[in-house]
C-alpha cells in the first residue's frame, strides 16, 4: 500500500461525492486506501459515504460517529486519533470532506519525488480557492516557483499550506508528539513534525481546489461564534503553548523562527479581532508590512470609523 488518503467529514452532503471521485480518479498504480471519518453527521453525509462503501469496500474504509467527536473539549486532532493509526500506506494523504482534488496525477507526481528523495518528508502544491461554492482568482500559492522548502520556512512561513495539498510520511504521522496532540487545529503541527525530521517539497501548480466559508467548516463556526474573540484568544494561546513544546521536541534547534512563527500568531489574532494596539505596534512593523496595499488602507478605514 503506497498511500492512505485521509479524509475527515462533518455535514459535508453538498461536497463529499466531488470529494470522494476527485480521490479516485486518481491514476496512482501502487495502492491507495480512502480513510474516511464522519464526526456524526446529521444532513446525510454518512448515507453518501456508505454508497461508495458497498461499491469500493477495499478502498473506501470509513468509521461513523454517533456523537460528534470535535466538540468535545479535550479532542481537536480527530485525524491522529482515528485516522493515521489505522494508515496503512506508506504516505499520508489529507483531503477534507468539502475539498477536492484537480488533477488525477497528483499523488503519482507526488511520490514519485519522495521515492526519489528520501530526506524529503512532506511534498505539497498550491490551491485554487473556492468561496462557499463560487470559484475564485485567486490560488493559495504560498511560493512562486517549485521548490525545496527547509525546515526553517516550514516552521516560520509567511503563507499557509493547503491542507488538501499534504502528502506526509505515515511513519512520522503514525508517531506523533505530544506538541501535535495538545494544538488546537491539525495542519500546522502536521507540518511541524515533518519539518523536525527532514525538508519539504513544493509544486507550482494548484492541483487541488480548497474551500473556505462552507458550511459546517471550523473557519466559519469560528467566524461566526458569538463569542469569536474569547476563541480566537483561547486560540492564540493555545498555539503558543504548542510552539513552547515544540522548542522543546526540537531541543532548541529552531528557536528563532519558533519566536517569529509565535509572534506571527500574535499578529493575526490581533488583525482577526482588530486589536489595532497590536497591529500598528513597531515590534510588528515587519508583519504590517506583508499585508498587502488594499489589507491596509482597509484596516486604517476601520480604524477611523471606530474611533467616530
Amino acid at each position: 500500500m503506497m498511500v492512505s488518503v485521509c479524509v475527515l467529514t462533518y455535514n459535508h452532503a453538498n461536497y463529499i461525492r466531488q470529494t470522494l471521485d476527485s480521490i479516485l480518479a486518481q491514476d496512482l498504480k501502487d495502492g491507495m486506501e480512502v480513510l474516511i471519518h464522519d464526526d456524526a453527521s446529521t444532513d446525510g453525509t454518512a448515507d453518501i459515504i456508505r454508497e461508495y462503501e458497498a461499491k469500493y469496500p477495499d478502498i473506501i474504509k470509513p468509521l461513523y460517529e454517533t456523537e460528534n467527536q470535535f466538540s468535545r473539549s479535550e479532542i481537536k486532532n480527530i485525524s491522529g486519533i482515528y485516522n493515521f493509526p489505522r494508515a496503512q500506506g506508506k504516505y499520508i494523504a489529507m483531503c477534507e470532506g468539502d475539498d477536492y482534488w484537480t488533477d488525477p496525477r497528483k499523488l503519482t507526481r507526488q511520490v514519485r519525488y519522495m521515492e526519489k528523495n528520501p530526506g524529503c518528508t512532506m511534498c505539497f502544491h498550491s490551491a485554487i480557492q473556492i468561496n462557499s461554492d463560487v470559484v475564485s482568482k485567486k490560488q493559495m500559492r504560498p511560493y512562486r516557483k517549485s521548490q525545496r522548502i527547509t525546515p526553517a520556512e516550514i516552521i516560520d512561513k509567511k503563507s499557509g499550506y493547503p491542507t488538501a495539498s499534504l502528502l506526509l510520511r505515515a511513519d512520522l504521522m503514525k508517531a506523533l508528539p505530544d506538541f501535535y496532540m495538545q494544538a488546537p487545529i491539525g495542519d500546522i503541527p502536521m507540518q511541524l513534525t515533518m519539518a523536525a525530521a527532514g525538508y519539504a517539497y513544493y509544486i507550482d501548480e494548484p492541483m487541488c481546489a480548497y474551500r473556505y466559508n462552507a458550511p459546517g467548516s471550523w473557519t466559519r463556526d469560528m467566524y461566526s461564534s458569538p463569542d469569536f474573540k474569547e476563541k480566537q484568544l483561547d486560540y492564540r494561546d493555545r498555539m503558543l503553548r504548542m510552539y513552547d513544546q515544540y522548542n522543546e521536541f526540537t531541543k532548541h534547534k529552531y528557536s528563532g523562527n519558533i519566536q517569529r512563527a509565535k509572534e506571527r500568531i500574535i499578529y493575526g489574532t490581533a488583525l482577526n479581532i482588530r486589536d489595532y494596539d497590536t497591529i500598528y505596534d513597531l515590534w510588528y512593523v515587519s508583519f504590517y508590512h506583508e499585508l498587502s496595499l488594499t489589507d491596509r488602507a482597509y484596516l486604517w478605514t476601520q480604524r477611523l470609523l471606530k474611533k467616530q
